[in-house]
């Protein structure tokens, strides 16, 4: 057994989240998963919420580490590029988009969530459309993964045959088209 830091814990929570899904994961199951008592887990982490927030971090480290725009970038391809790397961090975990959910940026993601409003802002658009920009194209990433993950889990009868890649690419042209047209009003 490797000494039990929140690291450990947390990659073994998600290799439990990975194998069970998100209502199967709990603090009694990794425990047992990890050969400890369940208490050893609160000197790390005080509740299960602390563990999941963990949890839905380390989910984000992957998109985390996609470059921050430049003032030379084009707003709308970057917005399109974060948006899909986004896609493709919520899709690498079994329930990624539910155990994200209603989380917010903290410390340094909330600095590069700032610096992201700001590039919009110095592209163009509007305050107001650039905190809607974020929010609408965050939600509605959330929610299309949301969607997808829970049609992998009933076997895809649920979708009647979506290409749920396909759906998302049009829905998030047709966010930032609409963008478009206001930034240019």
């Amino acid at each position: 057994m490797a000494k039990l830091d929140r690291e450990t814990i947390v990659v073994e929570a998600l290799d439990l989240l990975d194998d069970l899904g998100l209502a199967e994961v709990s603090t009694r199951r990794l425990a047992k998963r990890l050969g400890v008592e369940q208490p050893s887990l609160y000197w790390h982490f005080p509740n299960k919420n602390a563990l999941l927030s963990a949890m839905a971090e380390a989910v984000m480290a992957v998109h985390a580490t996609a470059p921050l725009p430049t003032p030379g970038d084009d707003w709308r391809e970057w917005l399109l590029e974060n948006s899909r790397s986004f896609r493709r961090a919520l899709l690498m975990h079994r329930d990624g988009a539910r155990l994200h959910a209603g989380s917010r940026p903290q410390g340094e993601d909330l600095s590069r969530a700032l610096h992201k409003f700001q590039f919009l802002v110095s592209s163009g658009l509007s305050e107001r459309d650039a905190r809607l920009a974020m929010l609408t194209i965050s939600q509605f990433t959330v929610g299309s993964v949301l969607e997808e993950q829970a049609a992998t889990e009933a076997g895809n009868a649920a979708d009647g045959g979506l290409d749920h890649a396909e759906a998302f690419e049009d829905g998030l042209t047709l966010i930032v088209d609409s963008l478009v047209s206001r930034a240019d009003r």
